[in-house]
């Protein structure tokens, strides 16, 4: 399986210029944008599936997002991935090792804070419906990214009361299918800078691979 972290990594890619005749979708994304960036933190957790029928894989493991700004941390798949808006560490449960980076040299990744909130710089985007059989308020948006890298579309389906981001899938070049759900959604917690950064006491006998 792909390592989680890299596919939500992967939709953090922004082009400079967006290119859509969607009026409806870009005002609905702007609007999910300006409420996410409102909060001084979220916290939220998910589930993670990844699909490939031709492969005949069917994966799915549950994680927390906790992110404000620039800083995150996220747990997910026996990784942990944390970072203060400078550095981010990646810790590996399975070999008890944790993986220090600069964030500039983490693939042109910026932060998941535009995983929630940063649309319509990095896509062409649609309503595809604009409510869904069991709720008026849902709506579902395509988006295409204009420069294809890693995936080629993401499903995207929020709730247009709320403005927050319900769940999104993401289709990638090998056929795999990446299907994200928030199943809690919090906003405002309070938080710490020890939340962001990486405490080897916690961790015993951890292996540290300083890759700056």
């Amino acid at each position: 399986m792909k390592s989680i972290s890299f596919v939500l990594l992967m939709m953090m890619v922004l082009p400079v210029f967006c290119q859509t005749k969607d009026t409806k979708a870009i005002i609905l994304l702007d609007e999910v944008s300006a409420k996410t960036k409102s909060y001084k933190s979220i916290r939220a957790d998910f589930s993670y599936t990844m699909e490939n029928k031709q492969a005949k894989i069917n994966e799915v493991k549950i994680g927390t997002l906790t992110l404000s700004g620039d800083k995150y941390r996220l747990k997910a798949a026996g990784q942990e991935v944390i970072c203060d808006g400078k550095i981010i560490w990646t810790y590996l449960k399975e070999s008890n090792e944790v993986q220090i980076n600069d964030l500039d040299n983490k693939d042109e990744a910026l932060t998941p804070s535009k995983l929630l909130s940063s649309y319509t710089a990095s896509y062409k985007s649609k309503i595809l419906k604009d409510r869904s059989a069991t709720d008026p308020n849902e709506a579902t948006i395509e988006l295409i990214p204009n420069v294809i890298k890693n995936f080629t579309k993401a499903i995207l389906v929020v709730d247009k009361v709320k403005k927050q981001v319900k769940s999104f899938m993401l289709y990638d070049k090998s056929g795999n299918i990446f299907t994200y759900k928030i199943t809690k959604y919090q906003t405002d917690l309070p938080i710490t800078a020890a939340d962001f950064t990486f405490d080897k006491s916690k961790f015993p006998g951890v292996e540290v691979i300083d890759m700056r």
